[in-house]
Parts: C-alpha cells; sequence; structure tokens
C-alpha cells in the first residue's frame, strides 16, 4: 500500500535528575559537594533513507519517544545522554508542527537529517552551586521535559521526469514500456491510484526515474478526481512529459486536453510551467477519421514544447522519447549542481 500523508506523535527525552551529595571519606572532613549533573534527553530525528518508499509503516506505529538521560551520581558522576531517536522516511519528506501548520523542513537526499524534537537538558547536581557564599549547597536541579508535538508528515516523491495526463491518455502503458515498472492497465478511468515509480534505461549507458502521476483531470487543483492526494507529486519533478491521446479514437480534443493539464498545473503552482516539458502523441498506432497531431503540434508550439509521436503497444518512438527525456534531465541536473556551486 502506498501511503504519502501520515500524522506522527514525537517525545524527545527528559534529561536526566541532578544529585544532591557529598563527599564522604575517612579523614576528609566536611568533603563538600560532589552532586553530579544529570545527562542529556536524546533527540528525535528523521532520516532519509531511500530503502523507505512509502509512510506506510509510520501508519501503525504513530508515537515516538526518545531515551530519557540518566541520573547525575555522586562522586562529581554526570548521567549520560539519551541515546537520538533516527526515524526511517522517504526521500523527499516534508514535516510541518500539526498545530500551528509551521513547515520546520524537509529531508530530500540520502542520509539528510532533520531534528524534530529536542531532547531536554540535564538537571545540575549541587556541585555546580557551590560557590563561596555557599560552601555546603543542597538543592539539585530537576531535568529539563524534552520537546513533544504531533506532526504531519508529506511525502513529495522525486522523480526525474512526471507523467502527466487524463485518465485513459495511455500513461500506465507508457511507463510500463519505458521501464520494468508494472502499474495497473484497463479500459476504465482512475484505473491508476498511487503514483507508481520506474527507472529507465537509455541504450545501456545511463538511466532516469520517471513516476506516473494519477488522478489528474479538469478541476484537479481543487480536489476534483484526485488531484490534491497526487498534484503534490508533481512539484519535485525536474521535466514534465504531457501524455495526450492522439488516436482520434477517444472523442477528445489533443489541443484541448494539453491546455487544460497546462492550466491545473498552472492552478496548482505557476512555477510548474518553467520547466523543462515534452508532450508524448500517444496511440498514434490507432489513428483514424480526422488526425488531431496538426492541432496538437500547433498548441504545443505556442509554448515551446516539441511534439513526440510514439505508440506504446508497438514501441514505434520509444527511442527517441527516452534520449530525449535524458537529455533534458541531464540538463537539468546539470544546472542544479551549477547552481549549488
Amino acid at each position: 500500500m502506498f501511503v504519502d500523508r501520515v500524522k506522527i506523535f514525537v517525545k524527545a527525552g527528559d534529561g536526566g535528575r541532578g544529585c544532591a551529595s557529598f563527599r564522604r571519606e575517612a579523614k576528609v572532613p566536611r568533603g563538600g559537594p560532589d552532586g553530579g549533573n544529570g545527562g542529556r534527553g536524546g533527540d528525535v530525528e528523521l532520516i532519509a533513507d531511500s530503502r523507505e518508499n512509502t509512510l506506510l509503516a509510520l501508519r501503525f506505529h504513530a508515537e515516538f519517544r526518545g531515551e530519557r538521560g540518566t541520573h547525575g551520581g555522586s562522586a562529581n558522576c554526570t548521567g549520560s545522554n539519551g541515546g537520538a531517536l533516527r526515524i526511517a522516511v522517504p526521500p523527499g519528506t516534508q514535516v510541518r508542527d500539526e498545530a500551528s501548520g509551521e513547515l520546520l523542513g524537509e529531508v530530500l537526499r540520502e542520509g539528510d537529517s532533520l531534528r524534530v524534537a529536542k531532547g531536554g537538558r540535564g538537571g545540575r547536581g549541587n556541585r555546580a552551586f557551590l560557590s563561596n557564599r555557599n560552601r555546603a549547597p543542597r538543592e539539585a536541579e530537576p531535568g529539563e521535559a524534552g520537546e513533544e508535538r504531533w506532526l504531519r508528515l508529506d511525502l513529495k516523491l522525486i522523480a526525474d521526469v512526471g507523467l502527466l495526463g487524463f485518465p485513459n491518455a495511455g500513461k500506465s502503458t507508457l511507463l510500463s514500456r519505458l521501464s520494468a515498472a508494472r502499474p495497473k492497465i484497463a479500459d476504465y478511468p482512475f484505473t491508476t491510484l498511487t503514483p507508481v515509480l520506474g527507472v529507465v534505461d537509455v541504450d545501456g549507458d545511463a538511466s532516469f526515474v520517471a513516476a506516473d502521476v494519477p488522478g489528474i483531470i479538469e478541476g484537479a487543483h481543487a480536489g476534483a478526481g484526485l488531484g490534491l492526494q497526487f498534484l503534490r507529486h508533481v512539484e519535485r519533478t525536474r521535466v514534465l512529459l504531457y501524455v495526450i491521446d492522439a488516436s482520434g479514437t477517444s472523442g477528445r480534443d489533443a489541443a484541448a486536453d494539453l491546455r487544460a493539464l497546462r492550466e491545473e498545473l498552472r492552478l496548482w503552482d505557476a512555477q510548474l510551467l518553467a520547466r523543462p516539458q515534452l508532450v508524448a502523441a500517444s496511440k498514434r498506432d490507432a489513428v483514424s477519421g480526422d488526425d488531431p497531431l496538426p492541432g496538437l503540434r500547433q498548441e504545443a508550439h505556442q509554448h515551446g514544447i516539441e511534439v513526440l509521436e510514439l505508440s506504446a503497444v508497438t514501441g514505434t518512438g520509444l527511442g527517441a522519447l527516452k534520449r530525449r527525456l535524458l537529455a533534458l534531465v541531464l540538463g537539468t541536473r546539470a544546472a542544479a549542481v551549477g547552481h549549488e556551486a
């Protein structure tokens, strides 16, 4: 089961209690205070782990508590710190405070970590209160409580290419021919109910990750269909591939479909339209009647978008599509490295 949104409770470890103690040793009168400080409580952290691809495990284990620090001891013994509790999540996980809605951060790359609850400070022992005015302090502090909060975790898949199209446009079939992914394929709308990732190999020399993003229909940005559940997964894709039924047999207007898809993206997040885009005119093996391709090309060219003809059934045009997508992906990767530098 694919789960991309969960709510969890996190509680960092409490700090250990400080110790109130005096040195007791033969032939050492008035040895003085020797109570040690308590240890610090353990933090709670999220760690990006590429072996995870869903938040499913957190749905059934929704409470996490950090290790508390141990108490201070006599002979100036400081309590040990509590170990940090690390929760593995998929790369691309975004974290918000459930109560305030504040964005706490996100983990994007393998090994990224984010502290979501800070452990409590250990209490001071009576040795820490020793001064010229107070030679025999008897006070010691309790440890501070660790932070606790409810969190909302949202997974936004990280993929190089996002496949966008209306139901039954052929996205799932195309992904199954481009990669080893095996999404459900049927002749009714909303066959795919969860995003599906596939690794696309290009001539054995390079590869990229493609994602079939389901549930896009007109009004998706406002919650129609499955739009609100899955449109957010488009935000992390480098390249957008519009899959348009260009067979002329579905009764749909291919050019209008492209217009509508771009409008849904604009209403969701207008910045998405600045990313590299490509149109896959699919189902070209089944063309009949008026050919919709000229109208689709005209619409795409108004926005500077290239159109490639293909048939996922016969394999026509798949090689050219892979190579063109790879070139766009490599260009965005190089731009990202240059920007970071």
